[in-house]
């Protein structure tokens, strides 16, 4: 099994601070399943007004963070040629739940899975822990596209 960092991760996804969300990507079994890490700080951008007196991570950016982890994990197993001048886009979030509140500072840990692929479109699903609690879950679908 593979892993990359955050410098890896950034060859992979057109994603830039503050806006790359993942940290890690590791237990990598090819165009299948792997393990993201999203290092939640006081220092990240969205808790200075998600809330200041009770920061918590929004919702919208574990669903984000999901999606970034999974174009990770399909270009990783892709021929470069394949995702070369491609952007990947969130087609639709077929159902999120969300947990338990993610509150800086922890570690959180995504479970994503490519559920199946259908040319360009993918379908994943993802479950996301802080210390073995589970915070949230989802199911999306991205598809590829060229960049314009």
């Amino acid at each position: 099994m593979t892993s990359l960092n955050k410098s890896q991760i950034i060859e992979l996804l057109p994603h830039r601070e503050p806006m790359l969300l993942i940290d890690e990507l590791y237990d990598i079994v090819n165009l299948k399943s792997a393990t993201a890490v999203v290092n939640v700080t006081k220092e990240s951008f969205f808790v200075q007004g998600h809330f200041p007196d009770n920061p918590v991570m929004p919702g919208v950016l574990i669903v984000e963070s999901f999606g970034q982890a999974a174009a990770a994990l399909t270009a990783h197993g892709l021929d470069k040629s394949t995702y070369e001048n491609k952007l990947v886009f969130l087609m639709g979030v077929e159902k999120a739940r969300f947990r338990n509140p993610v509150i800086p500072d922890c570690k959180l840990i995504l479970k994503i899975e490519a559920i199946r692929s259908h040319g360009r479109v993918w379908k994943y699903k993802g479950e996301a822990f802080v210390d073995d609690i589970k915070m949230a879950d989802a199911i999306w679908s991205a598809t590829i596209v060229d960049k314009k």
